[in-house]
């Protein structure tokens, strides 16, 4: 034995053994949705310049075709899990086995989400049906996520909390605050240099 480890076992003989530590409490806000968690939701996002709509359920398909009008977007590919048809738009379902480069042919990207996070305007895709693969999100220069009203969470805590399943599944979960963006280059804002250029968020209420 060094002296090193005598002085060791002597501090670890007079301190005792470690006490438990107790659970972190994780009381996170379950009940329900605040009035306003929507309204935020859309003021952040918005705020990271995305541009933001809000639809009804039986006005979603117009409301799809006046998104892709205002961007000049013809053809869009969808997410496997998601039956959106949007009129004067040529649609078509991603097939997750093609090859990424398949997509370069597409103007844009229609997907859900898993969620919202309304404190930070982010939309959360978990690489399920709704969501598709990541490169679906970012490759197309036009990604258009559906969100619903009820996808919407108030706070990061709830988001994580909610997305626990999809993370033990070993899913990618892709955090999303606004278009792809960066300002590496001396401060100067460029955008769509990581993903999508475009991005138009349709709430449903």
């Amino acid at each position: 034995m060094t002296a090193r480890d005598e002085v060791l076992g002597r501090i670890r003989a007079a301190l005792g053994p470690d006490p438990p530590v107790p659970d972190v409490p994780r009381a996170y806000r379950q009940a329900g949705r605040a009035a306003g968690d929507v309204e935020l939701f859309c003021e952040r996002a918005a705020e990271y310049r995305a541009r933001v709509v809000q639809a009804s359920a039986g006005g979603l398909a117009e409301t799809l075709a006046e998104v892709c009008r205002a961007r000049g977007t013809a053809r869009l590919v969808r997410a496997r899990g998601v039956a959106w048809e949007v009129p004067g738009v040529e649609v078509v379902s991603d097939d997750p086995a093609a090859p990424a480069t398949e997509l370069d042919g597409a103007a844009g990207a229609l997907t859900g989400c898993a969620l919202a996070i309304a404190e930070t305007g982010t939309i959360v895709l978990d690489g399920g049906p709704a969501c598709g693969r990541r490169a679906l999100t970012l490759v197309p220069d036009h990604h258009v996520c559906v969100v619903r009203a009820e996808q919407v969470v108030a706070r990061v805590p709830e988001a994580i909390a909610a997305l626990a399943d999809a993370a033990r599944d070993g899913r990618a979960l892709t955090f999303v605050s606004g278009p792809s963006a960066t300002s590496d280059i001396e401060l100067e804002r460029v955008e769509g240099v990581h993903g999508p250029r475009l991005l138009d968020i349709v709430v449903v209420r």
